[in-house]
């Protein structure tokens, strides 16, 4: 396997300590995540966090136009196709638990991560950002948690950031995938700073140029401090659009309200003649998507209100484990990414077919023994 996927090493400040730096690097996938790339990047952040010359590290792209547009679920397509039918694969077993754990390091990194999301930014590519201390967006980010066009749900934590946006925001987000803006990540508490798509030189130059305190508890918590001090200074200069999302607060959340799906879902699919080409976007996804991934949204928002990170993975690692049984996941992959005819046929034609036998087998853990994610949370 080619180690270029993923470029490492590290650079040193002014004051002798040093920083991590991880630039992804397969430019044919828009830096979609592989395993091995999931793998290298883990492995990696363990030894900068044991080593104390290190005293952080930064994530970003070798790409201008996209940080990470995903998992690599071409791969997982493969695999579901080649597993006898009612069987989770093994390598989407493993791929979920790796990349869930991968994830939940970022949350949980005790020193300073800072996340460049330039560009692309979807589904695994959120998942990577979603943790980091100091995230960063530009002008041109166009972030999407769009699973529910593929079959799937928003992963990756998403049923523990979607539940922390503003309002019923996260709800609207995981039933429609509709892209977010620079503004808009920030208003929904995805990104913290924005920048110019042309600073990146800079900025690594001012963490070059930057005293930084040794990496113990207080000397991290310094150094978070600093670098948001950094970033702060780093405002955008050029024009940034203004956030669709926070224009229409008021909206969504009269939309989505507190009622049943099947009421969502008819105001969801009026937005589609929608005069506001955004909101337009919305309701077409969600009209396009599969009712399935739609239910599944609802049982999770539902199910996790309550959740911690480490709850949120291990429900999120049975249910996806769960889709690979399922043919929505791989009929959505086929028809957006395989034959690429965006003419999936989806198992039913509205949320109300939808059996909640099935979606309730969806929350089983499929894993024999301990669950895979089970030491996530505990010291």
């Amino acid at each position: 396997m080619n180690d270029d996927c993923i470029l490492l090493r590290d650079f040193s400040t002014v004051c002798g300590q040093r920083f991590g730096h991880a630039t992804l690097n397969t430019p044919q996938s828009l830096n979609a995540l592989s395993i091995h790339m999931i793998d290298l990047l883990a492995s990696k952040l363990e030894v900068w966090e044991g080593d104390p010359s290190i005293i952080g590290v930064l994530i970003d792209s070798s790409l201008e136009k996209a940080f990470c547009a995903g998992g690599d679920i071409q791969a997982l397509y493969q695999a579901m196709k080649v597993t006898p039918e009612g069987v989770a694969p093994q390598q989407a077993k493993e791929f979920f638990e790796r990349e869930y754990r991968l994830d939940y390091r970022i949350h949980t990194y005790p020193k300073p991560i800072l996340c460049l999301g330039q560009g692309i930014v979807m589904g695994g590519g959120v998942g990577l950002m979603a943790g980091a201390s100091h995230r960063i967006v530009t002008p041109t980010t166009r972030m999407a948690m769009p699973e529910i066009t593929i079959g799937l749900y928003p992963d990756v934590g998403g049923s523990w950031f979607l539940r922390r946006m503003p309002g019923q925001v996260g709800l609207f987000l995981a039933l429609t995938g509709v892209p977010l803006n620079a503004a808009d990540a920030c208003f929904v508490k995805l990104a913290d700073f924005i920048i110019d798509d042309s600073s990146s030189r800079r900025l690594l130059q001012k963490i070059i140029d930057t005293c930084w305190e040794t990496p113990d508890q207080l000397g991290n918590a310094t150094n978070r401090e600093r670098l948001g001090c950094l970033l702060q200074g780093m405002g955008a200069s050029s024009i940034v659009p203004e956030s669709p999302l926070r224009t229409h607060y008021d909206r969504i959340n009269s939309l989505i309200g507190y009622n049943n799906l099947e009421t969502i879902a008819s105001r969801l699919a009026a937005l589609a003649g929608s005069s506001d080409p955004w909101l337009a976007t919305a309701g077409k996804n969600f009209l396009y998507g599969a009712p399935s991934s739609a239910r599944l949204s609802w049982e999770l928002w539902q199910k996790t209100k309550h959740f911690s990170l480490a709850e949120v993975f291990r429900i999120e690692y049975d249910v996806s484990v769960a889709a690979t049984v399922y043919r929505d996941f791989a009929e959505g992959v086929r028809a957006m990414l395989i034959d690429k005819d965006r003419n999936p046929r989806w198992s039913h034609t509205s949320i109300g077919e939808v059996n909640e036998v099935d979606i309730a087998n969806h929350f089983i853990s499929r894993s024999t023994g301990p669950h895979p994610l089970s030491d996530l949370g505990k010291s």
